[in-house]
């Protein structure tokens, strides 16, 4: 999602949830994102992770913003929204057991995504996982600026 309140492009990313993620921010941040199921529809796949990530509905006329290839060969596909929201943002993410410590035996309830927050191209781009700073580049160019 982006926004363009006050004239200023922002976009909208999210940081994981969880103990390993407590104190790192730059770097971290990402367009809301999942898996989709197999022979799922990427758009609809994307639709569904927004949803189980912030839930919040994202409705509206989307634009592609192509994909990305991050670490360990993921492939990432991203669309641009605009959106009428602004922060602060209330999010709540789907949660799940995880082991913590590791082999320990003991599980902890930590949700995917602990908060969402739309930020300025220059921070966002600080903000972001290094692979995606493309999508900023694209976003920027379909809205042509």
């Amino acid at each position: 999602m982006y926004n363009d309140f006050g004239n200023e492009l922002k976009v909208f990313l999210v940081h994981p949830g969880g103990p390993f993620f407590t104190n790192k921010d730059e770097g971290y941040w990402s367009v809301p994102k999942g898996i989709a199921e197999v022979g799922e529809d990427f758009l609809l796949a994307a639709k569904r992770e927004f949803l189980e990530e912030t839930s919040l509905v994202a409705d509206g006329e989307y634009f592609s913003l192509g994909s990305v290839q991050q670490n360990k060969n993921k492939i990432v596909h991203a669309w641009a929204l605009r959106s009428n929201l602004e922060n602060p943002i209330k999010i709540e993410s789907n949660r799940f057991d995880f082991e913590y410590p590791f082999k320990s035996g003991k599980f902890i309830n930590i949700p995917e995504v602990d908060k969402g927050e739309f930020f300025n191209i220059e921070t966002a781009r600080k903000k972001m996982n290094p692979a995606q700073t493309t999508f900023l580049d694209r976003l920027v160019e379909l809205l042509g600026g």
